[in-house]
């Protein structure tokens, strides 16, 4: 998604870009993936200096250990509230006292400092605080006066998906002549790690199970998915023996919101098979894919939509909601059923559930589709526009 016209070869010298390494730290979200991916494909390159600083008090010193060892990594502290604070109201103090120079920063999680004379680029993963501020933690309620502020001080925005591009640029009023600052470019997708469903299932607990993958928060759906749990049960179990009955599988850390979800589960008729594994590590993540019957993503609002794409790429079929860019991303190859409607998305689970081959259809629609997410075209782009932000200022 490079724009016409933009350079494609090297600047003259290596430009000293500052990248966010916040999103590394913790255990890794969406945004964490993509930060990693993006750091260790410049790095491969070679083309940019790369330094590296956390938004953060604590847990900077464990970013020498995250990034690659060719990352110039600053060890000050630099506190968020307070820093935040400061930022958008004004442009002090600008990163550079912070960090030394650098020609170029990128805020990988909705967040550019202000720079003396650097150029600066901010990617902006959804518009949520906007659009379902009712949706957000107070610390993202945040996001949208910084991002307002960078972009009226000449701050470039990077969208994950065409859709959010649009959003932003309706909601900056951006006019004709800016719109090329608002550039969308596609995340990538890690080739499927090949998991064990035995072992997926082992860890479900059941032979037949949807798995939710996500961080447990409002936004995701969740009370909706485990909603439908009831009404797929009625429509999905039929004669089955209890050993082959549908049951729930979430996995994922514990967001803001998490006693609504809490709330759900005591509610639902069926919560005996509503099966809560938290965060789970990669080679467990990849167990229960392969175990899945199929992928639920039912989120209300969305700026990208990994997990889609990963249980794509390993063959799972997938049902979610039509929200934001999913159908944009999953291409049609997904069930798409109607965000926030738990009759609905109970609907298309028990279609797929009970279709073999449609299911086996939709799992090969999927690789296919997946195919086209690469990471190493997704930093390719992204190189891309760092050089044209550079050459325009």
């Amino acid at each position: 998604m490079i724009g016409p016209g933009w350079s494609t070869s090297p600047l003259p010298q290596r430009p000293r870009v500052a990248v966010d390494l916040t999103p590394l730290l913790g255990r890794p979200t969406g945004i964490g993936v993509f930060t990693a991916e993006l750091v260790a494909g410049l790095d491969k390159s070679d083309e940019f200096q790369l330094i590296g600083y956390a938004v953060t008090w604590s847990g900077r010193a464990q970013l020498a250990e995250l990034a690659p060892r060719s990352v110039r990594v600053i060890r000050r502290p630099l506190p968020a509230r307070p820093l935040r604070a400061l930022w958008s109201h004004g442009s002090f103090p600008p990163l550079e006292w912070l960090t030394g120079p650098f020609d170029l920063v990128h805020g990988t999680n909705f967040v550019v400092p202000p720079t003396r004379r650097a150029a600066r680029l901010v990617t902006v993963h959804d518009l949520t605080p906007v659009r379902y501020p009712q949706l957000c933690s107070a610390d993202s309620l945040a996001y949208p006066r910084l991002i307002e502020r960078a972009w009226r001080d000449g701050a470039w925005i990077h969208t994950d998906s065409a859709y959010v591009a649009d959003e932003v640029r309706q909601w900056l009023r951006v006019r004709d002549a800016d719109a090329h600052r608002v550039v969308p470019i596609h995340l990538g997708v890690r080739p499927g790690q090949r998991g064990d469903p035995d072992a997926g299932r082992r860890l479900a607990g059941a032979d037949r199970y949807v798995l939710a993958l996500g961080t447990v928060e409002p936004r995701k759906g969740l009370v909706d998915l485990v909603r439908a749990l009831d009404t797929l049960a009625a429509l999905d179990d039929g004669d089955r023996p209890p050993s082959e009955r549908v049951r729930l599988v979430v996995a994922g850390p514990d967001g803001w919101g998490t006693d609504a979800f809490d709330r759900a589960v005591q509610r639902c008729q069926h919560r005996d098979r509503v099966v809560r594994l938290g965060w789970v590590d990669d080679g467990c993540r990849a167990d229960l894919l392969a175990g899945a019957a199929v992928l639920a993503y039912p989120s209300l609002y969305e700026g990208f939509g990994l997990p889609p794409l990963e249980a794509m790429s390993v063959g799972i079929p997938v049902v979610c909601s039509d929200a934001g860019p999913l159908p944009e991303v999953t291409g049609g190859a997904a069930r798409l059923v109607a965000a926030g409607d738990a009759e609905d998305l109970a609907a298309g689970l028990a279609e797929v559930l009970a279709d073999e081959a449609g299911r086996a259809a939709r799992a090969e629609a999927g690789r296919r589709h997946a195919a086209g997410y690469r990471w190493e075209q997704c930093v390719a782009s992204m190189a891309a526009l760092y050089r044209q932000v550079l050459a325009v200022g």
